[in-house]
């Protein structure tokens, strides 16, 4: 697991770290300029000739990393200069105390760059916790630091990147690397902010978990790899012992999604997989996944007493005879319940649906939503842009509402849940932004239900697993010739 931190978290971990562990700040911004310097090193030993850097300050704690870099990479015989920007009756008491020892050394202290290139190129002009755009004098050193040539470094985050949501606050800078320190901030890993930071090293400055006494982080990824992810297997174990998948899906003319649900359902672990579809389909289905079970939309009540998890939607349609499957699937089973696709647009628009939903959630049905932002959108009643903009947001909103695991689906992918730590998936790439790729993703997450897990840490999983599938798929041929059957080959 690893922990995305807000800049208040870090605010809080920082304080505990210094007051009631007893770790001097100072000793904490020793500590993240050597780990600094130490990357910046690593490249800088391959470069011949002069070695030139800049550093670009502010006047706060994250200007006082960048002076504490300054000075050893000064020693370690860069020709540093340091180009500070704001008010200095303004500085921090550490940026004052390091810029103090920095004039002891042999480095260039000025208002602007005085060369066009230089080695390395260090950012330390704001830290975490910046919440108003950067104008100004600020935004035009930004922009100038970005027009440099040399090898950028982030100190903590990009300068002008907001810490918690990613989002670009007027200008920012553009890192080929970006050192952070403790943990790592949320806006290194959503989009845009990810797009700037550019490779990500969290670097270990001396701030424990101990400092989780005043509150875990509130959200994180899984960095698990992909075997661990999916359930134990009893050796004894059988088809039946494994998980019976009810999935209602396809409509006529549509068999596609239903195939590539079951499919994936099956690579996901699941021993049985039964296909409630239209007639049109089976013999469709029947030469894509013989595995599969079939049956009639009449023999419904059936299927549900002999399944352990429903998953309706991928391709149902929005007809009567879907909106009537998807109604009797709510009201006579109690089943653990994933709703996808053409069931989310139908949801949106039957309150009464949405009511008894509610009420199953309330009384402890297990229930999994897997919304793109358009669906999402219909179901909390929100123009898209506004959605797109607070994705978690909306998807803890309706995960509150309906007491149910919501995954809402996008470029990064927040499973939210009552009560739980936010969940980001920092697997996959746009290869997946293909027809039946959500279907895939229902397919996998129902069939780690069905092995008996939760419908949280199955959707967490699900996700990632379904990422990195994609990852795999677009090493081998590209993002632009991935299609979503080939995910299923490599769910490994």
């Amino acid at each position: 697991m690893r922990y995305l931190v807000t800049a208040e978290e870090m605010r809080r971990y920082d304080e505990y770290t210094t007051e009631e562990i007893g770790i001097p700040a100072a000793v904490l911004m020793e500590r993240a300029a050597l780990a600094a310097f130490w990357r910046i090193e690593e490249y800088g030993r391959s470069v011949k000739g002069e070695r030139t850097a800049l550093v670009l300050a502010g006047m706060g704690n994250n200007g006082g990393d960048g002076l504490a870099l300054a000075r050893l990479l000064s020693e370690a015989g860069y020709a540093v200069e340091l180009w500070s920007v704001g008010d200095e009756k303004r500085a921090s008491e550490l940026c004052r105390q390091q810029k103090k020892i920095l004039g002891r050394y042999p480095v260039h202290f000025g208002t602007k760059p005085s060369e066009n290139e230089y080695t390395v190129l260090v950012d330390a002009l704001f830290g975490v916790g910046l919440s108003r755009d950067v104008a100004g004098r600020y935004g035009d050193a930004v922009n100038t630091f970005n027009c440099l040539k040399g090898r950028k470094y982030a100190l903590d985050l990009p300068s002008g990147i907001d810490s918690d949501t990613g989002r670009i606050l007027g200008v920012a800078v553009r890192a080929d690397e970006t050192i952070t320190f403790g943990f790592c901030k949320r806006g290194l890993v959503l989009y845009p902010g990810v797009e700037l930071a550019g490779k990500v090293t969290v670097a270990d400055i001396g701030i424990p978990e101990l400092c989780f006494q005043v509150g875990k982080p509130g959200m994180f990824a899984l960095d698990e790899e992909t075997k661990v992810l999916y359930p134990g297997r009893d050796a004894r174990g059988n088809k039946g012992t494994f998980g019976k998948v009810l999935l209602i899906a396809g409509s006529r003319g549509m068999a596609g999604a239903a195939v590539l649900a079951a499919r994936a359902a099956y690579r996901a672990g699941a021993g049985m997989v039964k296909v409630i579809t239209p007639e049109e389909n089976r013999s469709i289905l029947q030469g894509a996944v013989p595995e599969a079970l079939t049956g009639t939309e009449e023999e419904l009540t059936e299927s549900l007493a002999w399944a352990d998890v429903i998953a309706v939607g991928p391709g149902l349609g929005r007809s009567g005879q879907a909106l009537e499957l998807l109604s009797q699937t709510f009201c006579h089973s109690g089943l653990p319940l994933l709703i996808d696709g053409d069931g989310l647009n139908l949801l949106a628009e039957r309150k009464d649906l949405r009511r008894l939903l509610a009420e199953q959630g309330r009384q402890g049905r297990k229930i999994v939503l897997t919304p793109h932002p358009g669906e999402l959108s219909r179901l909390v009643g929100r123009e898209l842009p506004e959605v797109k903009e607070d994705l978690c947001g909306s998807g803890c909103e309706l995960a509150i509402e309906l007491q149910a695991v919501v995954a809402a689906k996008d470029a990064r992918t927040f499973v939210c849940g009552p009560g739980r730590p936010l969940c980001v998936n920092l697997s996959g790439n746009s290869g997946l932004a293909t027809a039946g790729s959500g279907d895939v993703l229902a397919g996998i997450i129902a069939g780690l239900m069905a092995q008996g897990m939760g419908p949280f840490e199955a959707v967490c999983a699900g996700v990632c697993i379904h990422g990195r599938a994609g990852d795999r798929v677009c090493s081998r041929i590209g993002e632009h010739a991935c299609m979503a059957g080939d995910l299923l080959t490599f769910m490994d």
